[in-house]
């Protein structure tokens, strides 16, 4: 298990392991605007990215938020599934670019000037936008922004990206596998709005593997559903969700059973760096539930217990109240007429045994244990709102045997503090 002793110790660790796959490169850059909508002259500062290949990249693929109020971003993109190539991507924080009256064209507009500064065909780019719903792109300080960003083109460490990239995250998010002689890297961003039903808000995957189209596809939409599918810091699924995954083709072709594992361990890991890194998240749920009918099933229940607010004050609290998380089980599976029995139910909480044979199984003794194993798996470093590196890895095991035949799930959910609150409520004031 990781842990680290300092922002720099992170940083640096992120750094080379961001170390870009052959056929790549990168940039950022910034620009400061003042929101139409907003009534106030204070500027807002918005960073751009450019992840780019250094050829159209026939193997990528794409997974796509079902919100059926989309961001402008998601609508093209969804227009790209069937593209012979893809190259490049766009990415701005600050503001998500949904529905306003001109966001389709926005974005058109900003791939077109890009492209000219690129001297590629707009169609093999991509826009993704992540920030505040509801306002227009200042399109114009973006497109004078643009020819810097094409000028500072790098081999720079994804890191770069993954920094850019945060909107309310409080540190950044990536992860690597080496697999024969080439790799998987890929970086995420999102700490609010989060119960993907396809992905996180953002995430990119890139890799130097020779992986036809049908199969990088097929084992993308394992290793999101297998990943960023299990996870929930609050409950709502965003207006922008994207996964992108682009494959330069450089490197030998590797097994594809071992490519599929290692795509799935890298959407794993990001996706549990989302909910560590989730607003106000000082602890990180792992709930693990056995004896179900079907894997959706069991994370299903999951989802019902990391998603239940009594479940997520108390464990902020380290109150092993651990009747609330049967109720959260009851109540679910009350109400989607799963016929569990008490009886066959068992619940644990690290190595502690609290519920089974229909009956609590607690005491003072077990209670402060709980509570130790609590405040052991707390993410406290500072009173700030958030962290400006993870200190650890560890989770709260919950562990939930439903008792009906023998199919499991694990999810990953955050806990629920005051801090989540302030930053919503202040989110763009």
């Amino acid at each position: 298990m990781q842990e680290y002793n300092s922002r720099q110790q992170h940083r640096q660790t992120l750094r080379e392991c961001g170390r870009l796959p052959d056929g790549f490169r990168i940039a950022v850059s910034s620009l400061q605007f003042v929101p139409e909508e907003r009534p106030s002259t204070d500027p807002f500062h918005m960073s751009l990215s450019l992840i780019l290949a250094d050829e159209p990249c026939r193997s990528f693929g794409l997974s796509l938020t079902k919100n059926l109020i989309p961001g402008a971003p998601i609508k093209r993109a969804r227009a790209l599934l069937d593209a012979e190539r893809l190259q490049g991507i766009l990415i701005n924080n600050r503001v998500a670019n949904v529905c306003t009256e001109t966001g389709v064209e926005d974005a058109g507009e900003l791939l077109s000037h890009l492209g000219n500064e690129l001297g590629l065909d707009p169609a093999v780019l991509l826009s993704s936008s992540t920030g505040i719903i509801g306002w227009r792109l200042p399109v114009e300080p973006m497109k004078a922004a643009l020819a810097g960003l094409a000028a500072q083109l790098s081999r720079d460490s994804l890191l770069t990206v993954a920094e850019s990239i945060m909107t309310t995250d409080s540190f950044p998010k990536l992860r690597r596998v080496e697999l024969g002689g080439g790799s998987i890297v890929g970086i995420a961003k999102g700490a609010g709005m989060i119960e993907p039903n396809m992905a996180t808000m953002l995430s990119f995957i890139l890799t130097d593997l020779d992986v036809p189209r049908d199969v990088l596809r097929q084992e993308l939409a394992a290793a999101v559903e297998a990943g960023f599918n299990r996870i929930s810091v609050d409950g709502d699924q965003s207006t922008s969700d994207m996964v992108v995954a682009l494959a330069s083709g450089r490197r030998e072709r590797p097994d594809i059973r071992e490519f599929g594992e290692a795509l799935r361990l890298v959407c794993g890991q990001l996706a549990e760096d989302v909910v560590r890194n989730g607003e106000g998240t000082r602890h990180v749920l792992r709930v693990t539930v056995s004896g179900a009918e079907s894997e959706l099933q069991a994370a299903a229940v999951g989802k019902a217990v990391v998603n239940s607010p009594l479940v997520k004050t108390a464990i902020y609290g380290n109150d092993p109240n651990v009747g609330r998380i049967i109720a959260a089980v009851g109540d679910y599976c009350g109400n989607s007429n799963i016929a569990i029995n008490s009886h066959n139910v068992q619940l644990s909480i690290g190595e502690e045994s609290v519920f089974s044979r229909g009956s609590f199984h607690l005491d003072k003794a077990k209670e402060v244990r709980l509570s130790h194993y609590l405040t052991n798996a707390e993410l406290r470093l500072n009173d700030a709102f958030g962290l400006e590196y993870p200190p650890h890895e560890r989770c709260v095991e919950i562990s939930i045997d439903l008792g009906l035949s023998s199919t499991s799930a694990t999810v990953y959910g955050s806990d629920l503090s005051d801090q989540y609150v302030r930053i919503n409520a202040d989110y763009r004031t």
